[in-house]
């Protein structure tokens, strides 16, 4: 019967089912069953899909690099790649600070509301606090001390460690295309044998996906409403209007500046594109991981954009731990309203030397615990804000994650396409 239903429906249905029931957990206080025996599915899910990450990474981008017979092409889709990287980012950033600027959601925050969750957050903060502190006396190049690993193995058995990965793999693909024999051959025809088993063993997660999504949303209502749903709600409509602003801002990335670059780099409809990518949102919104997504989203850019392997096994890990249009908008209105409900006006080259830092931020935080929450502190201390506003925002923070998480995902599906439209890699739907 489920065969008959589209992945994406499938899951559709699966987080809509979840959000029911974590409700009705709540209303009749039955959170602990969730707890026990419903988020641990999810918890698999999750682990599942972080699995096959590193594995696919490098089969992936092996396999892609050794069939490239000309190295000029890998280093001018790497350049095109960061450069698209940064522009989307940077654009990001700007329509996040035009639009809290405008709107102006900190001027009307209460006081009262203010001081409470200055004290209920005052612990979390301070441990995102030391974070920083540890990662001061690291010098200006220290980002690219971490991209190369002195251990691979160690490198390899560690998510956050997902550039020393790629380093590795690119380098282990450029050797295999240099040295080019019949011994060579075998380990070419062995990687590539190992991602056609990667992506089979991600066929057979994604079979699990709506169970996995249903369990991680329930435990998320759970989780967030406590014991009082209402008071949930209160704090949403206490946070509210810079939680829209922070919606709104996404959605202009997503439906204004995606599609338009598309369109014009791609020559490919955005309809076309979002409802090839929905199951990849849909899994990256339930985990508000893009490294847990990346082998949904490599599948659906590959067998439903046709999106070469050669191109997508290179753009999307790299977009991974390198594009995060999302969250370095929310970084910038996040700030800014911070400044705000503290009365603190922001000079223009204040808003300017934001935009650097998110940027720069967003590039630099592979090998950082709490990625977002440490790149905010930055964006904070390079203009001069109390590190303190942080606990205003944290709680709301996992559901609006949620959200940039997938146009995260998103941009770096975007990106891929363009890319492999101007090496002419994009071919047919399979």
């Amino acid at each position: 019967m489920a065969k008959k239903f589209p992945l994406y429906i499938r899951i559709l249905l699966g987080m809509l089912a979840g959000a029911v029931v974590g409700v009705i957990a709540v209303a009749t206080n039955t959170n602990w069953f969730i707890t026990d025996w419903v988020k641990p599915f999810g918890v698999i899910f999750l682990n599942l899909l972080k699995l096959v990450a590193m594995p696919l990474i490098f089969a992936s981008l092996v396999t892609g690099i050794s069939g490239l017979s000309d190295i000029t092409k890998l280093s001018r889709i790497g350049i095109k790649t960061i450069s698209l990287y940064l522009i989307t980012t940077v654009l990001a950033i700007t329509i996040g600070l035009i639009l809290v600027n405008t709107i102006k959601p900190g001027n009307s925050f209460p006081e009262e509301k203010r001081t409470e969750l200055l004290a209920k957050y005052s612990t979390d903060v301070e441990g995102q606090k030391l974070t920083v502190e540890n990662l001061k006396g690291s010098g200006p190049l220290q980002f690219l001390v971490d991209i190369v690993p002195e251990n691979v193995v160690g490198a390899a058995s560690n998510n956050r460690n997902m550039l020393q990965v790629i380093f590795f793999a690119i380098l282990f693909g450029l050797a295999i295309v240099l040295i080019n024999n019949s011994k060579v051959a075998v380990v070419r025809s062995f990687v590539e044998g190992l991602n056609d088993i990667i992506l089979k063993v991600i066929d057979l997660i994604m079979l699990f996906a709506p169970i996995g999504v249903f369990a991680l949303i329930a435990a998320l209502v759970t989780d967030f409403s406590g014991n009082n749903i209402y008071d949930s709600l209160y704090l949403f409509g206490t946070l509210g209007l810079y939680a829209i602003v922070v919606v709104l801002g996404l959605l202009l990335v997503a439906f204004v500046i995606y599609p338009v670059f598309l369109k014009l780099f791609a020559g490919i409809k955005f309809g076309k594109f979002y409802k090839t990518m929905f199951p990849a949102q849909l899994v990256a919104f339930s985990t508000s991981s893009s490294a847990a997504t990346l082998p949904v989203t490599m599948e659906q850019v590959e067998k439903g954009l046709g999106v070469k392997n050669e191109v997508a096994s290179f753009v999307l890990p790299i977009g991974v731990t390198v594009n995060m249009d999302g969250t370095s908008l929310y970084q910038a209105v996040a700030a800014v309203f911070i400044a705000q409900v503290f009365g603190i006006d922001l000079t223009f080259t204040q808003q300017l030397t934001i935009i650097l830092t998110a940027t720069l931020a967003s590039i630099g935080s592979a090998g950082v615990p709490g990625a977002g929450m440490v790149m905010l502190i930055i964006v904070l201390n390079s203009v001069g804000l109390p590190v303190e506003g942080l606990a205003l925002i944290l709680a709301i923070d996992r559901p609006l994650d949620m959200l940039r998480t997938v146009l995260n995902v998103t941009g770096d599906a975007m990106v891929a396409t363009i890319v492999a439209k101007s090496e002419n890699a994009l071919g047919t739907k399979k």
